[in-house]
């Protein structure tokens, strides 16, 4: 059997495995951040706003998981420093699935999504859901393939500071309101750069596949230690923008949410230098702490948005 071929009936697991659930939160929480702006700029939250907006995350994160699997599988192949949070699922280089079997299901996905912006768009009369849906596949069709494929020839890091820091955000923030009026734009200022800041950090364990690719990413352009830093850098400055995201929420608050995430990074800070590819529990706690830092991130300005900042 070939790398790429697969049993002809692959196991519920494998698939399981291909749709990556702990990659959910990176989808999940921007929307939660985004209908959290809506409550918390125009005090409007409805349950069943939320769970549309979850719904569309779902199938996106299933788009966006079986396409880059499919898009990936050469640098998937090669790949022997990959973690959880890296390298793909792994059922294409495993054999539990195929590349071709990968790709038909990312095209289902695509479709779902568009049926699904659509329906939604037009049974509650949110009309910018439509376009966010087009927004969201073309994303990912720049990021990932032909012709132009950003995160082989550079640039891939700023599709997703717009898809997780700016798009899914517009997704929860207009299910709750109907639209896009009177949205701050500048509370997503800081969620692109976490978004921008997510890219550099889950690339960092498969920065020899990339580079044996040919695949330019941000670690491939600059080096794995300046994008360790950079990385670093940004999520600091995400935090410090705070205050912009939720100006009424008092000082305690602010400051205990900043504190929180400059301790992870201070964690992080000790693993600068030896949180190279090679050295696999090094890097993994690098992405880890970060991811983490993120996470407080999205998560600390929802609950001080729902909170009443």
């Amino acid at each position: 059997m070939s790398d790429y071929e697969a049993p002809r009936t692959p196991s519920f697991f494998a698939w399981l495995q291909a749709a990556r659930p702990l990659a959910a939160a990176n989808i999940a929480l921007p929307i939660l951040f985004g209908s959290a702006l809506a409550y918390g700029d125009q005090r409007r939250f409805s349950a069943t706003a939320l769970g549309l907006s979850l719904g569309f995350g779902l199938i996106d994160q299933l788009f966006i998981v079986f396409a880059n699997d499919y898009a990936d599988a050469e640098a998937d192949q090669v790949n022997t420093s990959y973690n959880l949070f890296s390298g793909g699922s792994r059922v294409i280089p495993q054999g539990k699935l195929s590349r071709a079997s990968l790709g038909r299901a990312a095209l289902l996905m695509a479709s779902m999504l568009l049926v699904y912006g659509a329906a939604v768009a037009l049974a509650t009369d949110v009309s910018m859901w439509f376009p966010l849906t087009l927004c969201a596949l073309f994303l990912l069709w720049a990021y990932s393939f032909p012709p132009i494929r950003l995160s082989y020839r550079g640039g891939g890091e700023f599709l997703q500071a717009l898809g997780l820091g700016v798009v899914l955000p517009l997704v929860g923030f207009s299910a709750q309101t109907g639209g896009l009026r009177d949205m701050s734009w500048t509370s997503l200022m800081p969620a692109f750069l976490i978004g921008y800041a997510g890219n550099i950090t889950t690339a960092l364990p498969d920065h020899p596949a990339d580079a044996a690719t040919g695949k330019f990413t941000y670690a491939v352009r600059a080096s794995p230690r300046v994008a360790r830093r950079n990385s670093l850098i940004l999520i600091g400055c995400a935090a410090l923008g705070t205050p912009i995201i939720v100006p009424d929420a008092g000082y305690t608050p602010i400051a205990t949410l900043i504190a929180l995430v400059v301790a992870l990074l201070l964690a992080n800070l000790r693993q600068l230098v030896a949180a190279e590819a090679d050295n696999r529990p090094a890097c993994r706690l690098f992405v880890l702490l970060n991811g983490a830092a993120i996470s407080a991130l999205f998560g600390g300005w929802a609950v001080l948005l729902w909170l009443g900042g």
